[in-house]
């Protein structure tokens, strides 16, 4: 069928801020014409600096060669306006996580770009059906969910809204393809499959350390379970500001005063992570190397007495159940409601996406290991210890563990049905 698509020649991107600029890169670096769209001038002269610095970073480590680089950066034009992508085969749009800012992008690319065009929306959390719906053709709007540094990261969820076609799936697959990325399908739903996974691993963590559980021990112990980081070193390097920004735009929180009240404390504190040299950790100028930080201790230790939330002393082990479990149990849910197409496409998302570690084979694979009785009663014990308001184990999870089963011999048995 990929025979059949248009070619793609031209990309436009819109937004040239750092992920704007990541896609940008690895179109260009795979020999595509790219428009990176700005109505910022300052944003696009950051831009064409971070993609220049890219493409050395690349040929100093022989991925490409010193006049590939050159080329490459040839095919980047800039403008300040949408109406720029009128020749456009796809447009991926990288603006800011906020739905009204992403319709506007979208009425204007209805508007000006070819009937043919394949638009993408680079959303991470919003609902894709919400963003095609202020256009006559959502059939062909896709999400495509880049993580970051978009450049290095060979990970892309295809987001499949209502009405996105066919047809429009199969584009932004082989359009991945083309780009040397690996296309995940996905349904639509708040976070699709990484993003809503993340945020119940990450709720555990939160409340871990309201609890009192210093964040770089909590960090270390996913650490060496086989994370590449651990949770609060996460979010310094992605920006706590982002996920304040996300969950400012969700209507369906928790009515939980302790649910992600740590990270909103502290970019109520400036504190944004390593863009700031503050977040859960202190960094010195120009590094990296995370410190920890005791105004940050003072901060949680004031919040939890305000929340009335005692402190729980915890072993590593028991860290690692807490975020792991959670994990697994919402890659449950999401399997059951379709979001996901099969367990394996939720094990190459975590581990081409958010660093677990590929020796487990991933979170559901890892759950297959530890044997789904094993981790369906660790799910009821800690219901008991925390109450059910997150640990109710997922109705297919509870299904296998009773059977003695596994996610991958469901899997099988639904790809023998389907088959037969």
């Amino acid at each position: 069928m990929s025979a059949q698509l248009p070619q793609v020649r031209r990309v436009g991107v819109i937004g040239a801020g750092t992920m704007g600029a990541g896609i940008t890169t690895s179109c260009i670096t795979a020999g595509l014409a790219v428009t990176l769209v700005d109505s910022q001038a300052s944003a696009l002269a950051s831009a064409r600096q971070r993609i220049a610095e890219a493409l050395q970073a690349s040929a100093k480590k022989g991925r490409i060669t010193a006049e590939a680089a050159a080329a490459a950066a040839k095919r980047v034009a800039v403008a300040g306006d949408i109406t720029a992508l009128g020749d456009a085969d796809i447009v991926i749009e990288a603006v800011f996580e906020n739905l009204q800012l992403k319709q506007d992008v979208f009425r204007a690319l209805d508007a000006s770009c070819r009937a043919d065009t394949l638009l993408a929306t680079n959303t991470s959390t919003l609902d894709v059906a919400a963003i095609a719906s202020v256009t006559a053709r959502p059939q062909d709007v896709v999400g495509m969910h880049f993580f970051s540094p978009a450049n290095v990261m060979r990970l892309i969820e295809i987001v499949r809204a209502a009405q996105t076609s066919a047809r429009s799936v199969q584009r932004a697959l082989a359009f991945s393809e083309l780009i040397g990325k690996t296309g995940v399908v996905v349904g639509n739903c708040f976070g699709f499959v990484g993003n809503r996974m993340l945020y119940a691993y990450g709720r555990e963590n939160q409340l871990m350390l309201l609890e009192g559980i210093a964040a770089e021990r909590i960090d270390a112990a996913l650490e060496k379970f086989g994370m590449a980081m651990g949770p609060n070193a996460v979010g310094d390097l992605a920006g706590l500001d982002v996920g304040y920004r996300v969950r400012r735009e969700r209507k369906d929180l928790p009515d939980d005063p302790r649910y992600y009240r740590v990270a909103d404390l502290l970019v109520e504190h400036g504190r944004l992570g390593q863009k700031s040299g503050r977040g859960m950790y202190r960094y010195e100028p120009g590094s990296r190397v995370r410190q920890v930080d005791p105004q940050v201790d003072i901060l949680i230790r004031a919040e939890a007495a305000r929340l009335k939330v005692a402190p729980r002393p915890l072993s590593d082990a028991a860290i690692v159940e807490r975020c792991i479990y959670a994990l697994i149990n919402e890659g449950a849910a999401i399997l059951l409601e379709g979001i996901a197409a099969a367990p394996l496409d939720i094990d190459v998302i975590w581990c081409n996406g958010y660093g677990f570690p590929r020796a487990r084979g991933g979170p559901m694979a890892y759950a297959d290991t530890v044997g789904l009785a094993a981790v369906y009663d660790g799910i009821r014990r800690l219901a008991l210890e925390h109450g059910p308001r997150y640990w109710c184990a997922a109705p297919l999870l509870a299904e296998l563990a009773a059977q003695g089963s596994t996610f991958a011999a469901w899997q099988a048995a639904r790809a023998a049905h389907s088959s037969g």
